[in-house]
């Protein structure tokens, strides 16, 4: 098992994150803590991954300045059920991008298994916690050194070059979060 708290920076938070490998999947489970712009939020993640690092069920319950929020997602097949309904607009979807943590970028980043210099364009589900808000959006990775990734929103124009240790987990995405502690 893997744990690690990571700090947010742009959004000042601490996040304590575990990792668990079973025989055929990992699970995550994860809690936040922080504020921004006047947003106190708290929010708990609990992830099902398969063994390639794709994406099959998530729950998100979220809270911001007291207003509470669960989210759900299972994967069936290709398709994706939200909250238990069918959502079309995320049809062959293997990865999700939670707002408050670092941590979803290691699914692409553990999946794609770049070489250096190499690059893949992926369709994500972001969910934007802050603002109760679940959308496909387009996403850049490119392999740029052993440990380092340019991650670019295709549709933002935002790019971030990412550190990763050697299980693709975040050592500093700068601006936004560090790791600060871990085993």
């Amino acid at each position: 098992m893997k744990t690690v708290l990571w700090q947010g920076i742009a959004f000042p938070s601490l996040e304590y994150f575990s990792l668990q490998e079973k025989e055929d999947y990992y699970i995550v489970a994860s809690k936040i803590i922080g504020s921004y712009q006047q947003k106190i939020y708290s929010a708990s993640y609990r992830l099902i991954i398969n063994k390639q690092w794709k994406i099959e069920e998530f729950l998100i319950d979220s809270e911001v300045n007291m207003t509470k929020n669960i989210l759900t997602g299972k994967k069936t097949g290709i398709n994706w059920e939200i909250n238990h309904f069918d959502n079309p607009s995320f049809k062959g979807f293997h990865y999700i991008d939670i707002s408050l943590t670092p941590f979803t970028n290691t699914l692409p980043i553990n999946n794609l298994q770049l070489k250096i210099g190499d690059s893949k364009e992926i369709d994500i589900i972001y969910i934007d916690l802050i603002n109760s808000d679940i959308t496909p959006v387009r996403q850049r990775y490119t392999r740029t050194d052993l440990h380092e990734y340019l991650y670019e929103n295709i549709v933002s124009d935002f790019t971030a070059y990412i550190q990763v240790d050697e299980n693709g987990l975040i050592l500093n995405y700068p601006g936004l979060f560090e790791k600060i502690a871990g085993n």
